[in-house]
């Protein structure tokens, strides 16, 4: 007979698990790779920096094979890694390896962000977190701040973010923060989503005839930001956003795939953010017969090999 210390108050397996005592067990992505200088395979190198003491939010930042003249400024990633709020972190070999092999194909510079993780810190602490980190970056813009391979390597007028699942929904909630809120110094080209954590009032897509899967994402999304007013929050729900017209970018890129479960909120953000009066270039990217974020855990797959080398273009376009 069990033990009332594994009766379970919330069961979000394959991510995480609560059990009623107040335990937490995080099913997947907890192992850490160390940061590397010069990678044998790519020439990437990578180190870890904490950049706000008193909360330990921190960020993985890599830096290509520098080929050219030092004094030229490469575009900057800022990477903001999934998992459902609640597990994963740009020190595991799933984040790293993606970023670094990112990092290579673009040339530019990444900065991966370590957010605080739910539901130990509740949402929307991982939003503030990683402002907190765009304020950092913003800091070097005057080639004067605490990172040198910020302060000698970046164009800060070719700034991108980018994030996949709860990433891409964080990604996004930066980019309309910065438009409330610029940070100056920092030019912000482009907003890449990928396979974004998304809900809407009406889904559509295989969210409809998958009701188990969509009530698990709504109870999940409901524990981790207890906050929530519901389906009218904006932070979930881009038809709730009132400053999608003045977006801080200037090109968006909406990746879904098509076996996704919750392909109905990026295709809803896709369609919300072209009738906002946004006016800047919007192109959806739909990859037929994958799940979601299907190009992490097979990269070698040729559907996302397209998707990194679109991706890269993406970073590089001004």
């Amino acid at each position: 007979m069990g033990s009332n210390n594994d009766a379970v108050l919330y069961d979000f397996a394959p991510l995480i698990r609560i059990y009623k005592d107040g335990r937490i067990k995080r099913l997947a992505g907890n192992e850490i790779v160390p940061a590397t200088i010069s990678d044998p395979k790519t020439g990437v190198s990578s180190k870890d920096v904490i950049i706000v003491p008193e909360t330990g939010v921190s960020a993985r930042l890599f830096l290509p094979k520098i080929t050219h003249s030092l004094d030229q400024k490469l575009p900057l990633l800022i990477y903001i890694h999934g998992g459902g709020f609640c597990i994963e972190s740009p020190f595991s070999p799933l984040y790293n390896s993606y970023v670094s092999s990112l990092v290579e194909e673009a040339k530019v510079v990444a900065v991966s962000i370590h957010y605080r993780r739910a539901p130990e810190h509740p949402l929307p602490i991982a939003y503030d977190d990683s402002w907190a980190v765009l304020q950092w970056i913003a800091s070097h813009s005057n080639r004067n701040g605490t990172e040198s391979w910020l302060n000698n390597h970046v164009d800060f007028n070719r700034v991108s973010m980018m994030g996949d699942s709860a990433g891409a929904n964080i990604a996004h909630n930066m980019a309309v923060r910065a438009t409330e809120t610029p940070l100056e110094g920092l030019r912000f080209v482009g907003l890449g989503l990928v396979h974004a954590f998304f809900h809407e009032e009406q889904p559509v897509g295989p969210e409809v005839s998958d009701e188990e899967m969509k009530a698990k994402t709504t109870k999940l999304w409901r524990v981790m930001c207890p906050s929530t007013i519901g389906c009218n929050d904006p932070l979930i729900n881009p038809a709730a956003c009132t400053n999608l017209k003045g977006l801080a970018c200037k090109r968006v890129v909406v990746c879904v795939a098509e076996k996704d479960p919750l392909i109905g909120g990026p295709l809803f953000y896709h369609k919300t953010l072209q009738k906002s009066g946004w006016e800047g270039e919007l192109e959806l990217m739909e990859d037929q017969g994958e799940g979601h974020v299907f190009h992490l855990f097979n990269p070698t797959n040729h559907k996302a090999v397209a998707m990194k080398t679109r991706l890269a273009s993406f970073l590089n376009t001004d």
